[in-house]
């Protein structure tokens, strides 16, 4: 996840003074060279067949969450169609597991609406087992449950993918 990896960066332009002096640290260098490495390596991404359904492919960790958009083509094989990511802000970083990896799920959505909006029959997979019941039983978590009132809009299946 491109967020997470940046998060030396952004911090240390966040935390900058008033005389723009920036402290850089071995952290922010392993920073650029991976996120350099990333932006170079090969990622071939397909253009989306709006015939066959979607598969939104979600991780959240302590710092950020990050997405992928593909779809099966005729053969059965993934083909990445999208990858978005983003860094927690500090009171999502106060979220249950449960409720970084549904903050995961409901950002991707909103993002990829173009593809998954509406009555576009699409997939989520989660490594996060306990958000397969989500759209059965959301508990008594208040946030979970406003939450699984939004996504009752979308036509969607969820499924545990082993990460």
């Amino acid at each position: 996840m491109f967020s997470v990896i940046a998060v030396p960066l952004i911090d240390l332009l966040k935390g900058r003074n008033k005389k723009g002096i920036i402290e850089w640290n071995e952290e922010c260098t392993k920073a650029i060279e991976l996120l350099k490495n990333k932006f170079i390596s090969k990622l071939i991404l397909h253009a989306p067949d709006f015939t066959k359904p979607f598969i939104l492919q979600t991780d959240a960790s302590d710092l950020g969450y990050g997405e992928v958009l593909a779809q099966k083509d005729n053969k059965g094989r993934e083909h990445p169609i999208s990858y978005i990511s983003k860094k927690f802000t500090s009171a999502e970083r106060k979220y249950s597991t449960t409720e970084k990896e549904c903050a995961a799920i409901l950002y991707g959505i909103k993002k990829l609406k173009g593809y998954i909006g509406g009555q576009t029959e699409f997939c989520i997979q989660t490594d996060h087992n306990p958000l397969v019941w989500l759209k059965k039983n959301a508990g008594t978590n208040q946030r979970l449950l406003r939450w699984a009132l939004a996504l009752q809009a979308h036509n969607y299946t969820i499924e545990h993918k082993k990460g």
